[in-house]
């Protein structure tokens, strides 16, 4: 543990010229005294570190001393991939990993350029959850990320409806959508649907789970070999999609002004906009056209819809027109018109 941190502060003093000891405490975590011991412990071990006194002073390397402690490990590497996305980082439990790599990284560069890490992180910012909802990052989710680095077949024990289902999976990869988190796995030839499937090792089913539905997990020690065709953003955007167009289970027919077709993408789902738009005739002579969408159901038709307000007028089916209607006289009794 000691040894670990003794590295870090190397690390830290060698990628900036000169830190105060509030600093170090703070990105070492501990106390300014233990920071002293520290300093005092690395230079008894050669390493020659020394400490200014004064305003601008604090703890600095001897100029032109380096560290040959730079090389990344395997994880670290694979991990700054990730840097750009801390909150996903700390969920999976590769917060400590990742700030090593950027540490090593930093400390391999040259002087002119130990600021980019630091300029680009204040530049962009990727903040994956949704508005109006506080992201809880699942209990398991930290073991399941470390089957996923490891390319190591885990037992999956996760919630369906009112039962339990038990399978065993090579788990592919993670993705972050809207603050939820989802396993892209095959089912292992082991596995009930593997099995179900008439499929042989290693070419189970692709699946997507939700891994706030897993009740318990455990990872074997048995490593699965890849498909080296699986593409992870490619199968997730196939799913996606696929997804949206499973629950669009009804049709509605509206008439539409120009403003109206550009909005409509914002109040329904785009997958939906996308394909009505795509098949919708030219505007008449009052810029309006006639469009055919997909929705879920009449009532979340209504809800997203009425986001809308007179830029759409619905024609079908006529019970939803007469919804629209009946909210157009409440509406009209509201403001006394």
């Amino acid at each position: 543990m000691r040894a670990a941190r003794l590295i870090k502060m190397v690390l830290l003093l060698q990628s900036r010229p000169t830190m105060t000891a509030s600093e170090l405490a703070r990105e070492l975590e501990v106390s300014e005294r233990t920071v002293t011991r520290d300093a005092q412990a690395l230079s008894e071990a050669g390493v020659p570190v020394y400490a200014e006194r004064g305003r601008s002073g604090g703890y600095r390397l001897v100029g032109g001393y380096r560290t040959r402690l730079t090389g990344l490990g395997r994880d670290e590497a694979e991990a700054l991939f990730l840097s750009g996305v801390p909150g996903a980082l700390r969920e999976m439990g590769l917060e400590d990993i990742a700030s090593a790599a950027r540490l090593k990284v930093s400390a391999a560069l040259l002087p002119s350029l130990r600021d980019a890490p630091r300029t680009a992180a204040q530049r962009f910012h990727l903040d994956a959850p949704a508005w109006f909802r506080e992201p809880a990052a699942p209990a398991l989710l930290p073991a399941v990320a470390d089957a996923v680095w490891d390319d190591r077949c885990l037992s999956a024990r996760y919630r369906r409806g009112e039962s339990e289902v038990v399978r065993e999976l090579e788990p592919y990869g993670l993705v972050l959508k809207a603050g939820v988190w989802y396993l892209c796995a095959r089912v292992c030839a082991a596995g009930t649907e593997a099995k179900e499937a008439g499929t042989g090792p290693g070419t189970g089913p692709f699946r997507t789970y939700r891994i706030d539905r897993f009740v318990g997990v455990d990872v074997m020690e048995d490593r699965f070999s890849r498909d080296e065709g699986f593409d992870l953003p490619e199968f997730w955007g196939a799913q996606a999609e696929r997804f949206a167009r499973s629950i669009l289970r009804a049709e509605v027919v509206l008439r539409l002004s120009a403003t109206g077709m550009r909005n409509l993408p914002y109040a329904v789902d785009p997958v939906a906009a996308r394909d009505a738009l795509a098949s919708a005739p030219e505007p008449d002579a009052t810029g309006w056209a006639t469009v055919t969408l997909r929705v879920e159901s009449e009532e979340v038709a209504h809800t997203q819809l009425t986001a809308l307000g007179p830029e759409a007028e619905v024609l079908f089916p006529a019970t939803l027109r007469e919804r629209f209607a009946a909210d157009a006289t409440r509406l009209t009794e509201l403001y006394g018109c």
